[in-house]
C-alpha cells in the first residue's frame, strides 16, 4: 500500500509539473525591415566626357574664400591637359582616371599663393552634379613647417 501511495504521489508530481518553456522563436529576422539596398556605385569617370574648358577655383578646406581661380583645359585623353593661370605660361597637368575619380599631378611651377616658391600639386576630383569637386594637396619646395597645404577644388564647365 505504501508503494501504491508513493507511486500515486510520483504520478501526480509528474502530471502537475509545468511544461518546460520552449525557447522563444527568433522573430527578429521576420519582424526587422528589409535592409536598404546598396547605393548604386558611381559611374566610372571618362577623360573624354571631361574634355573642354573648366573654370576652377581653389579654397581652404574649412572656408569658401576663393584663393586661386584658373582655367583647366581638359583634352580628350591624358596627354592634353593644362592649367592656365592669369598672366602665366600654361602648366601641364598629368591626369588619370580611376573608377569615379580623376587623379591630377602638376608641377613643379611657381606658386600663385606663395610668390617665388615652387610647388607641386596632387588632386583627386569627382564629377558631382555637373561640377568637378575634390581636394588638392600643394607641396612647396621650401624648408620649415609650412611645406604642405590641403585645399578644396571646385570647377564648372565653361559654355
Amino acid at each position: 500500500m505504501r508503494r501504491l501511495g508513493l507511486l500515486c504521489c510520483a504520478f501526480m508530481l509528474v502530471a502537475c509539473e509545468k511544461p518546460k518553456e520552449q525557447p522563444a522563436a527568433d522573430t527578429t529576422a521576420a519582424m526587422a525591415p528589409a535592409p536598404a539596398p546598396e547605393p548604386a556605385a558611381a559611374a566610372p569617370i571618362s577623360l573624354a566626357d571631361l574634355a573642354g574648358k573648366w573654370t576652377m577655383r581653389t579654397m581652404p578646406q574649412d572656408a569658401d574664400t576663393t584663393l586661386v581661380t584658373y582655367e583647366l583645359v581638359a583634352g580628350p585623353d591624358s596627354a592634353h591637359w593644362v592649367m592656365n593661370f592669369p598672366k602665366r605660361k600654361p602648366v601641364p597637368v598629368h591626369v588619370r582616371a580611376s573608377g569615379d575619380s580623376l587623379i591630377t599631378e602638376a608641377g613643379p611651377y611657381e606658386s600663385v599663393l606663395r610668390k617665388g616658391i615652387q610647388v607641386k600639386t596632387n588632386g583627386v576630383l569627382r564629377l558631382q552634379d555637373g561640377k568637378l569637386v575634390g581636394t588638392t594637396v600643394a607641396h612647396y619646395a621650401t624648408t620649415g613647417s609650412d611645406t604642405v597645404r590641403n585645399l578644396r577644388t571646385e570647377g564648372t564647365r565653361k559654355q
